[in-house]
């Protein structure tokens, strides 16, 4: 069985989309999420290497058995990545996927262009 031929889209129809209402919506909530964890993930980050780099009594202060504060905090680096993946899946699926989706069925219906915008670029 074979696919239906797809229209391809014209730069004008890819234009009307990046300038409507949803997308500047879909952007709004990927940066409200976006700016504020990466700013705190490297805010995170900054103070291991600073402590790691100027506290070394504070990060070599034992926890338990062998285990230092260090290296637990070192740990803390890799469990708050996956923590930041599952909240970034979660705000994705909840907030901007819904979003996305309708915009990229709109584009493939060609709803974002106008009646002067259906023609197709020519082809050289």
């Amino acid at each position: 069985m074979t696919q239906p031929e797809r229209k391809l889209l014209s730069p004008a129809e890819y234009r009307a989309a990046q300038d409507s209402p949803e997308f500047a919506e879909l952007r709004r909530k990927f940066r409200s999420f976006a700016v504020p964890m990466t700013v705190a993930f490297l805010a995170w980050y900054l103070l291991y290497v600073l402590l790691s780099t100027y506290a070394q009594d504070f990060m070599s202060t034992e926890v338990f058995g062998n285990v230092n504060l260090g290296i637990l905090l070192g740990l803390g680096q890799f469990v708050s990545t996956f923590v930041i993946t599952q909240l970034y899946v979660r705000h994705a699926s909840k907030n901007t996927d819904p979003i996305s989706d309708e915009m990229r069925n709109r584009l493939e219906a060609h709803e974002f262009a106008g009646p002067d915008r259906t023609e197709e670029p020519p082809r050289g």
